[in-house]
């Protein structure tokens, strides 16, 4: 019997405000711990919680770049529940009247496109974090994430394969950098997701036992996860067992999920209205205002690139994975006007280097009219395209520009005609034997010509100049 999967994703994003949802402490990563607590995220008696109006404006930029409908009326809730890093015994979050529901976001994988449904999007506070000694039978509990302020983001169970959960995931993450509401970062947790998955025979309409995913923090773990557990749940299948309902963690190390606990159902949560808080009504303008703000979004922006410049598709998808790369772009073209020559750079050199270095573009030291200055002096012949790379090297280094380092190191590439044609023609001399081979119809020789003179002149010489003049000497002999 062949199967398919069923999976639904679960994402929490932290929101980039700079106090909590319910009070003014800090919401900074990396404090000591316990620093950035205060009575109400640490729910001593008789405080009272107000909403942050960030928290909100954020949480509607996100819905309506995802196409939800915002709900007239939302209310929050006490989701009560132990743990040693949730002080108050309980999370507010928001259970049957959400914030935004029936959204989506299309994704592209391997050339098709496909809508993924939205279930909901409703905001909630983070809780603490727990820390374990790893040489004696101890815990500590750092509050100062408690109280932080999160979007969950719960997909609808449209998404078949490992590869559409990654691409949903990263279009999300892209949505989410682009409104610069998250940072997107899943190494410290500020994007964090759980999976819930199922098999069923193909062609069924029926839902098989999920099991949910925990402990994914890159998208590489969602990928290899979930494919494990497919495999996992099928070969269980396959010899007669049952799956059971259950939360299972990824072991990293290990390439494999195990079991963590027997999955609650949302009764055992005994939601109702937390009675501090008042209910959400949205002015209608202010939702109005909100979506005439919002940025040319990632999926928008593909479809401009690739029409407006005429790049390819996925020269297009790379550019707009991230805003600023977009606009990195978009400013060099400003002082280069040569899109496709560009990408190639930008996909190639710049990203090589900082993908090597784990820096966004924003930390680079090349500025966009530095590298256009770099391309025009390759267009103009000043430099060859060999060099041209060493020279992009040394800027990305030292911020200098491609002159300052082109003029210091005497890189100018040579396009003297007569030097070149006096240099090609005592290489001919020095390879008698090569150069009868290549008469004799070996062509590829050609190739060892030019190296020999590139040897010569420290790759300055013009390639294309070298090219031609060993093509006419040898044509003439």
């Amino acid at each position: 019997m062949k199967y398919e999967a069923v999976i639904g994703l679960e994402v929490h994003a932290q929101l980039l405000t700079d106090s909590k949802i319910f009070c003014s402490c800090s919401t900074k990563f990396g404090a000591p711990p316990n620093t950035h607590v205060c009575p109400i995220c640490m729910g001593m008696p008789g405080v009272l919680p107000v909403l942050n109006k960030k928290v909100l404006e954020y949480a509607l930029k996100m819905a309506l770049a995802t196409h939800c409908k915002i709900a007239p009326y939302s209310v929050f809730a006490r989701k009560n529940y132990f743990y040693p890093d949730l002080p108050k015994g309980y999370q507010i979050s928001q259970y049957e009247l959400p914030l935004a529901e029936d959204g989506y976001i299309e994704i592209e994988v391997d050339g098709k496109k496909k809508r993924i449904g939205i279930t909901r999007i409703h905001m909630e506070e983070d809780a603490g974090k727990l820390i374990h000694d790893p040489y004696r039978p101890l815990s500590y509990v750092d509050f100062n994430r408690t109280g932080v302020p999160l979007i969950e983001i719960v997909s609808k169970p449209d998404i078949r394969t490992p590869e559409e959960a990654v691409a949903y995931l990263k279009m999300l993450r892209s949505i989410l950098r682009y409104l610069e509401i998250c940072d997107g970062n899943m190494e410290e947790g500020s994007l964090r997701c759980d999976a819930n998955i199922s098999l069923r025979p193909l062609g069924s309409s029926e839902f098989g036992v999920k099991t949910e995913l925990k402990n994914m923090n890159s998208f590489r773990h969602v990928e290899r996860a979930l494919s494990y557990e497919i495999e996992r749940q099928k070969s269980i299948l396959e010899s007669g067992g049952r799956i059971v309902q259950e939360t299972r963690l990824w072991d990293e190390t290990k390439g494999i999920t195990r079991s963590m606990r027997g999955k609650e159902e949302a009764h055992d949560y005994r939601y109702f209205p937390d009675p501090d808080l008042v209910p959400i009504v949205i002015d209608k303008d202010w939702i109005e205002e909100i979506k005439r703000g919002l940025p040319e979004l990632p999926s928008e922006k593909k479809r401009r690139f690739i029409s407006q410049y005429n790049l390819p598709p996925y020269d297009a998808e790379v550019l707009t994975s991230s805003k600023s790369l977009s606009e990195y772009f978009e400013e060099t073209l400003k002082e280069y006007n040569r899109p496709k020559v560009v990408s190639n750079w930008i996909m190639s050199e710049l990203l090589r280097q900082l993908n090597k270095d784990k820096k966004e573009v924003t930390e680079c030291l090349i500025r966009p009219k530095d590298l256009a200055g770099l391309l025009k002096m390759i267009e103009e012949g000043t430099i060859s395209g060999k060099i041209a790379k060493s020279v992009f090297e040394e800027m990305y280094m030292t911020g200098k520009t491609a002159k300052e380092i082109v003029k210091e190191k005497g890189l100018v590439q040579i396009t003297d005609e007569t030097a070149l044609r006096g240099m090609a023609k005592g290489i001919l001399d020095r390879y008698p034997n090569q150069v009868k081979e290549y008469k004799g119809g070996k062509k590829k020789l050609l190739g060892f010509f030019i190296g020999q003179i590139m040897k010569e002149t420290k790759g300055k010489a013009n390639p294309q100049l070298v090219n031609k003049i060993f093509k006419e000497l040898l044509d003439e002999e």
